[in-house]
């Protein structure tokens, strides 16, 4: 019998391993990658001890847009924005450090802080006193802490359902628990479930196309990617946003879709109560990435806020 469970062992133990070896998603080479997703080498630039991947378009004499993405993407999310807004803006768009084509930050530093220096000196790099910043989720709590901490570099603030209230495994003050299947992510990456899990942030999954699932894909298997994405979120501590939002006098566009699977809906009348200066556009047939799930339909009062729309409080829902 003890032979048996012995070889049954062996058998099982073989399984793994060859699953394991079936899934095992290596890195992607950087000379791979940049082909499909760097515009031109000019692209990468150094920035404050590391390196980030920038695309700066349009007129220079141009206002100034800045666009930060959210956890787990990358500058190409705002692609269709920015072809419709460098006309007139000056638009600028980052890969976080880890995320993309930025490599990790030698520093190991990922937090909020950390993110905010380096914008100051990419601004001081690209010569930009003062911009309008867009931020997606994540890249929603960096902008509106820009306006609270540097408001004399901050011209008008777009927050795309933006993050920084507390949710279920983010609490405040607190690092959150990273789940085992997020751990693994450093050895496997399968597309299926890669997807599955973008999906949540479109309203409509049929939206979500498959070279968008290969350009997620791609990045995350950038050296080093997963295991920065992994210190990101580890080294989240978020703070009772309502102070910092008190002190910000840029004016403000939040904007939402209500089927937003990520960050509910209902935390733009938190936003709503805690800034001064405000405006919610909100779409209810869209979820929680509206620049990719229907860049043109959302754009617009985005595009009229940047374009000098006058400062005012209110709330348009998109039919």
């Amino acid at each position: 019998m003890k032979t048996v469970l012995r070889v049954i062992g062996v058998l099982i133990g073989l399984g793994l391993l060859g699953l394991g070896a079936w899934l095992y998603a290596p890195d992607k080479s950087r000379a791979d990658l940049e082909p499909l997703y760097l515009a031109g080498p000019g692209d990468m630039i150094e920035v404050a001890g590391t390196r980030l991947h920038v695309r700066d378009t349009g007129p220079r004499e141009a206002p100034a847009v800045i666009l930060i993405h959210g956890f787990g993407s990358s500058l190409h999310t705002w692609e269709p924005w920015a072809a419709a807004l460098d006309d007139d803006l000056r638009v600028i768009r980052l890969d976080l450090p880890g995320s993309g084509l930025s490599p990790p930050d030698p520093t190991g530093n990922y937090t909020d802080d950390r993110v905010i220096a380096l914008l100051l000196a990419m601004m001081d790099r690209l010569s930009v006193q003062r911009a309008a910043f867009v931020g997606n989720s994540v890249g929603g709590r960096v902008a509106w802490t820009m306006g609270a901490e540097h408001p004399d570099r901050v011209e008008r603030l777009v927050l795309v359902s933006p993050d920084g209230f507390a949710s279920p495994g983010f609490e405040y003050g607190k690092a959150p628990d990273v789940p085992f299947i997020m751990q693994a992510m450093r050895y496997v990456l399968p597309r299926g479930m890669l997807k599955s899990n973008i999906a949540v942030g479109y309203a409509d999954p049929t939206a979500l196309t498959e070279p968008t699932v290969t350009r997620y894909r791609d990045l995350m298997l950038a050296p080093g990617a997963r295991q920065a994405m992994l210190d990101r979120m580890e080294q989240t501590v978020l703070r009772d946003p309502v102070p910092m939002l008190g002190q910000i006098t840029a004016p403000v566009l939040l904007v939402w879709g209500e089927k937003d699977g990520m960050i509910p809906f209902s935390n733009a009348a938190d936003y709503q109560r805690a800034l001064s200066d405000v405006r919610l556009v909100s779409f209810p047939e869209l979820g929680h990435l509206p620049q990719e799930e229907a860049p043109m339909r959302s754009l617009p009062p985005v595009r009229d806020f940047l374009l000098d729309a006058p400062s005012a409080t209110g709330t348009i829902t998109n039919p």
